[in-house]
């Protein structure tokens, strides 16, 4: 041990500069990981908030199936009679409003009967239970672009007025702030004819994009979907539903993989490079009698310092930009996953490693005792 870090004082500019590396790798891979999480929270918070089990959509709709499904209250009523377990209907669809005092926001409309148990809660305000059918529950995302519980929200294009009479959690749908609004004012949303005079409820279709259901069937959930021509799909499944979700996570992931694909290539070859040039030190050390396990140990040691230290130094970086950005961008980094991360990182750094072992054990003491003479 002493040797090792005699070693590492001694050429401390190259373990330096290595474990610079090591920092830089290690803060770009908590750096992905916090815009993986943030930008997954960013498309799907409200959907993840959802107290459902599962969605049924209508059949027709294969991909996209909050903006595509239809359903009518016939197949509500059958899915609730066969289904043995609790169903209310969700409307989704995204739309822009502006407020009395000039405040223009996008905004995700979640339709949800106030009196059934998607009806979201609240930390400020009041909640849709009872009110009027004008009113909206806002995310508090919509708070910081400026919207606050009191305001008049005009839906553009459409002439909906809408009265903010609460806040929820920052949920948001496709990167939109969610507001929920009683179903039948989501129907007016989802089914008027821009420019049009605000429709009535009776003259809107009375549909809506799911179905949630509060437990799973008790009953083969296929077999239901035959019989009233839908697809039932878990809650996590129905996150690829969401705009971009799918795309963004694949390239993200992708981006991580290939970064965990380069830690341990960088790290074995810079050992690499260390344990040939050290091979005359080795050699002269299993003159003197050290034995192989010894020169590993010896080896292990320092690149575990230099990986672990750099790998820390990473996850401080890393969760410095997390702090620093804010929310200003989808950016979050909880303990739980950076410390996974960085484990991870300083496993495949660890690996890496590995490729330098063999040329350590083969160190030939002949070397030092003339053999090449």
């Amino acid at each position: 041990m002493f040797l090792a870090l005699l070693e590492l004082r001694a050429a401390r500019g190259r373990f330096l500069l290595m474990g610079s590396v090591v920092v830089l790798v290690a803060a770009l891979v908590g750096i992905v990981s916090g815009f993986t999480t943030g930008l997954g929270d960013d498309t799907i918070s409200a959907l993840r908030r959802l107290p459902a089990a599962q969605l049924v959509f209508s059949s027709d709709a294969r991909s996209d199936q909050f903006a595509r499904s239809l359903l009518d209250e016939k197949t509500a009523a059958a899915w609730h009679k066969d289904a043995g377990t609790e169903t209310t209907p969700l409307g989704v669809s995204i739309t822009r409003g502006t407020t009395n005092r000039g405040a223009e926001v996008d905004l995700a409309a979640f339709g949800v009967d106030p009196t059934a148990f998607l009806n979201p809660s609240v930390t400020q305000g009041k909640s849709l239970a009872d009110a009027a059918a004008d009113s909206v529950v806002i995310s508090a995302k919509l708070a910081d672009e400026g919207v606050r519980v009191g305001d008049t929200l005009v839906i553009d294009r459409l002439g909906i007025s809408l009265r903010v009479i609460g806040q929820t959690e920052r949920l948001s749908y496709g990167h939109v702030p969610a507001a929920y609004v009683p179903l039948k004012t989501w129907q007016r949303i989802r089914f008027s004819t821009p420019g049009a005079p605000a429709a009535t409820t009776a003259t809107v279709p009375d549909q809506f994009s799911a179905l949630a259901l509060r437990s799973p069937v008790r009953t083969s959930a296929a077999a239901l979907d035959k019989r009233h021509s839908t697809t039932t799909l878990t809650k996590e499944k129905a996150y690829e539903a969401a705009p971009g979700y799918t795309g963004e996570r694949v390239t993200m992931n992708s981006i991580q993989i290939f970064l965990y694909l380069i830690a341990p290539l960088v790290v074995g070859a810079f050992f690499a490079v260390w344990t040939v040039q050290r091979q005359p030190e080795l050699a002269l050390l299993r003159a003197l009698g050290a034995s192989r396990r010894r020169l590993l140990a010896h080896t292990v040691l320092q690149a575990t310092l230099v990986v672990v230290l750099g790998t820390a130094a990473g996850a401080v970086l890393a969760a410095a930009v997390g702090l620093l950005v804010g929310e200003q961008v989808p950016f979050s980094l909880p303990a739980s996953t950076l410390a996974i991360t960085m484990c991870t990182v300083a496993a495949v750094g660890l690996a890496g490693t590995a490729l330098t072992l063999r040329r350590v054990t083969r160190a030939d003491p002949l070397t030092m005792l003339g053999a090449n003479r």
